[in-house]
């Protein structure tokens, strides 16, 4: 087994991609860890815009979580009906593209790619946040270990969705588990307490107010918040990765990462005003996160607070999974349209798209880097991608039932009922849209706006490329096969060995005119006699067994290279061949050694392949470039084949 067999699994068939698909246990921890995770941070993230109110902060948390929750079930409502509708491929791009045209497909594309970049930084940021605030020790280590995790869920998912699924469906249903039974033992304790509960490790307190509420700050706060929402749309842009049916496990995925999301944050919003949790800075030492403020407060620091708390880094760290398992998923379809390069479509060794999630790993990485791995820094830039791709899938989504209610001829009650809701969808979304926008737009949402337009151009500009290729290369004539002759063949060498007379070998087999050109890459006063030597020995050992055999005798060309670049002499021998016969075609071999070892690709110079690569980004469209292989083995060694005298040129 080799090193990439152990580390990514072993080469799956074609055959094998059936049996690749998830339900509905490994679509909550394949595409619900985004969801889940943003109930960590989105509270947090509207907490800390409140940080300002002081103790009041935890008074208004509930008012910024309650539409926020609200908005959550109409997305629940809009998405089920997209799954519906679009059983194989549901997402923004697709619904777009099939009921508001091309534009509006593209931005849903930009916006979405955006978004799962920015959902890989935060929620690995968020992530080691949580890790931070239980281990103090570990805080100027915070960088290199969202980069440790980041490198760690692109091998995951280079395995393939159902290798992550099962590996990531521990974590996701412990912290399922630990934080439902701190829920539940929290809002017990608030009940019987009278509102007021005790806590039993209490959180620090919260600083003095500096300034009153407003209903901007709530409103900045709201925006804040909505990074929750995050991942909703998660189940319909990755449908394509449920095994039959479909809308069946897309239906029970999305509603338990809808439900269970919901709780979390309805619950996090009271906890955190019973216990007068407020939100700190991640920057500071002692930082702790708000979920390890409510953990500790309600069970205190033992084996459930730990358990919890290490479920919630796994999940957070892990939500980026989520990512990577639409992104390249999206990526294929936007490259099938060529809007992207094609090797975005095509699947690797293990069914799944390995350019997609490496080309994801990489952005996500520098971003990382770029925001040294700090939440609160990553947060402003977040959710605005989220948020355009609802808005623009629900509104596709509208025009869609306005056209089926067009095209129906009865039942159109039920049809309506589809148009209603996906409009309160398009709506509300569209407002919280815009209000995250304006709230958000100078403390960095405006480099969000300003890339998205940026993507979308980039798309448009792959896309003119290959339409201009199919435009060149289209040819509706048939096959011309007026003047046919064999080409003029130079067999390019630079040592005399087997190499040399393997391609001279093949050159003949394949035109009886064949020019064999010596390059010479030193220059001195013993060059004449060795071009002399050179000549003698072309003559007997290449010259007359050719004759022998009734062929055209090849002639030879010595060039020299003054200045160490053998593509220029050979381009000017091949400009005085075509002089010569105007007519024909101009096919150059080169003999090329096959390293069958990774360590001896270090000992050549890969003249062969620089000679090749210059050919064809000089030569005109008549010239030919073939490489004539010689593979190396234990039995058939290259050497310097003996030559009368003839000592090896450089």
């Amino acid at each position: 087994m080799s090193l990439l067999d152990l580390v990514l699994g072993r080469r799956l068939a074609n055959r094998e991609f059936s049996e690749r698909k998830i339900g509905a246990f490994e679509g909550l921890p394949a595409m619900g860890l985004d969801g889940l995770g943003s109930s960590a941070y989105g509270p947090e993230a509207a907490l800390t815009i409140l940080i300002p109110l002081g103790a009041a902060a935890t008074s208004y948390i509930g008012w910024v979580m309650a539409p926020i929750v609200a908005l959550l079930g109409i997305l629940f409502a809009s998405y089920w009906q997209t799954i519906r509708a679009y059983p194989n491929n549901g997402g923004a791009y697709v619904v777009a593209k099939d009921n508001l045209g091309t534009n509006a497909s593209l931005l849903a594309a930009a916006a979405l790619m955006v978004d799962y970049v920015l959902n890989v930084a935060v929620g690995i940021a968020a992530g080691v946040g949580a890790l931070v605030s239980a281990v103090p020790i570990l805080h100027p280590y915070i960088l290199p270990l969202c980069l440790a995790i980041l490198a760690l869920v692109t091998i995951v998912n280079l395995r393939g969705t159902l290798d992550a699924g099962r590996l990531f469906a521990l974590p996701t249903y412990v912290f399922v588990a630990s934080f439902g039974v701190i829920l539940a033992v929290g809002m017990y304790k608030m009940v019987i307490s009278g509102g007021s509960p005790q806590p039993v490790v209490p959180p620090p307190p919260i600083g003095k107010a500096i300034e009153g509420a407003s209903l901007w700050l709530l409103l900045r706060a709201f925006a804040s918040g909505c990074t929750a929402m995050t991942g909703v749309e998660a189940v319909s842009n990755g449908m394509t990765a449920f095994r039959e049916p479909t809308v069946k496990y897309g239906h029970r995925t999305l509603t338990a990462i809808v439900v269970i999301l919901g709780i979390l944050l309805i619950g996090i919003a009271l906890l955190a005003r019973a216990y007068g949790i407020g939100a700190m800075d991640q920057e500071q030492e002692g930082y702790r996160s708000v979920l390890s403020q409510l953990a500790a407060a309600v069970v205190g620091d033992g084996i459930l607070y730990y358990v919890a708390i290490g479920s919630l880094l796994c999940v957070l760290a892990l939500s980026a999974n989520t990512s990577f398992v639409d992104f390249p998923r999206l990526c294929h379809v936007v490259a099938e349209d060529g809007f992207l390069p094609k090797s975005f479509a095509v699947a690797g060794r293990r069914l799944v798209f390995d350019i997609g999630i490496l080309y994801l790993g990489f952005t996500s990485g520098l971003l990382l880097i770029l925001f040294g791995g700090i939440t609160d820094r990553l947060i402003p830039l977040f959710a605005i991608g989220a948020f355009f791709t609802f808005t623009i899938s629900q509104t596709g989504m509208v025009w869609h039932w306005r056209r089926a209610i067009d095209q129906a001829a009865e039942s159109k009650a039920q049809l309506r009922a589809h148009l209603l809701v996906n409009t309160a969808g398009a709506v509300t979304t569209g407002i919280a849209l815009t209000v995250i926008v304006a709230a958000k737009f100078t403390e960095g949402a405006w480099i969000t706006m300003l890339v998205l337009p940026m993507v979308v151009i980039l798309l448009k500009v792959i896309r003119a490329y290959y339409d201009e290729l199919a435009t060149q290369l289209r040819d509706p004539t048939p096959l011309d096969l007026s003047g046919l002759a064999p080409p003029i063949v130079i067999v390019a060498f630079e040592t005399w060995n087997k190499l040399s007379d393997n391609a001279l070998g093949f050159a003949l087999s394949i035109s009886p005119n064949v020019v064999g050109v010596h390059l010479m890459q030193l220059s001195g006063p013993d060059t004449t006699e060795e071009q002399r030597m050179m000549r003698e020995q072309w003559r007997a050992d290449v010259e007359v067994p050719a004759q022998n055999v009734g062929l055209f005798p090849p002639r030879l060309i010595v060039l020299h290279a003054q200045y160490r670049t053998i593509q220029l002499p050979i381009l000017k021998a091949i400009d005085e061949i075509r002089t010569q016969f105007p007519s024909r075609r101009v096919a150059v071999l080169i003999p090329e050694l096959v390293k069958r070892r990774w360590y001896q690709h270090f000992l050549h110079t890969h003249r062969a392949l620089r000679l090749r690569n210059q050919l064809i980004a000089l030569g005109q469209p008549d010239l030919t470039v073939i490489n004539v292989p010689w593979r190396l083995d234990s039995n058939n060694e290259v050497r310097d084949v003996p030559r009368r005298g003839h000592r090896r040129s450089a």
